[in-house]
């Protein structure tokens, strides 16, 4: 078996959510990526008609692939708020038919978009990308990549562990929200209020900096 082949076996469990209105465009990238790599696709216009299942996942990973076309990064980021509430930490985000400049391509990052697919980009390239994303690395430029290595040795240098940035219930409920556990579970597992749980979330993201449960996983998993 060639090692294309290994690589399409390996993604025959995973699933691919295209979201964007286009219907004809994605279709037919639907059916592409069905073809090139084995994933499962579906398609949505936007992520409110996402089938329930799919943003669960059932232990199954699954690519959000969002249309960037004629939408500004502030638009994209706030609908993209609603993905963290309702998906695991373990599904990935990347952007298609970007427009973005290397300042917005930092933003979107800081937010977990695991990929960069660009208006000229080819349907070889997109498939590479996926399957890159799909084995946790990042598809981005050189560019994008260089600049935020540099900002990470700035991060670093200021490195504290959480013990001396978390209490004690904030770290628990940090390891709760980093195993994709929602809310109303980690308030019913700790015998607290849900009003309490939003709470200590707030102020868990407030201190380690982060905006959203995707990226609260990703420093619990460097820190905890």
């Amino acid at each position: 078996m060639s090692q294309e082949e290994n690589q399409m076996e390996s993604l025959s469990d995973r699933a691919i959510c295209i979201i964007g209105p286009h219907k004809l465009q994605n279709n037919l990238l639907a059916l592409f990526l069905e073809k090139e790599t084995g994933v499962t696709c579906i398609q949505a216009e936007d992520f409110n008609q996402v089938p329930l299942t799919v943003k669960q996942g059932n232990g199954k990973p699954v690519l959000f692939l969002w249309d960037c076309l004629e939408k500004p990064l502030d638009s994209l980021l706030e609908e993209l708020k609603t993905f963290d509430e309702s998906t695991p930490p373990s599904h990935y985000i990347a952007l298609f038919n970007v427009v973005f400049d290397p300042g917005d391509a930092q933003r979107a990052l800081d937010f977990g978009i695991r990929g960069f697919f660009y208006e000229n980009d080819s349907l070889g390239q997109i498939t590479k990308g996926i399957r890159a994303i799909f084995a946790d690395e990042l598809w981005v430029s050189r560019e994008i990549l260089t600049k935020r290595i540099l900002e990470e040795r700035g991060v670093e240098e200021k490195f504290q562990k959480a013990s001396d940035i978390l209490t004690t219930r904030e770290m628990e409920i940090l390891s709760l929200v980093a195993a994709g556990i929602k809310n109303e579970e980690i308030a019913d597992r700790l015998c607290i209020s849900p009003h309490t749980v939003r709470t200590h979330v707030y102020n868990i993201f407030k201190k380690i900096n982060v905006p959203n449960r995707l990226q609260a996983a990703l420093w619990a998993v460097k820190n905890l």
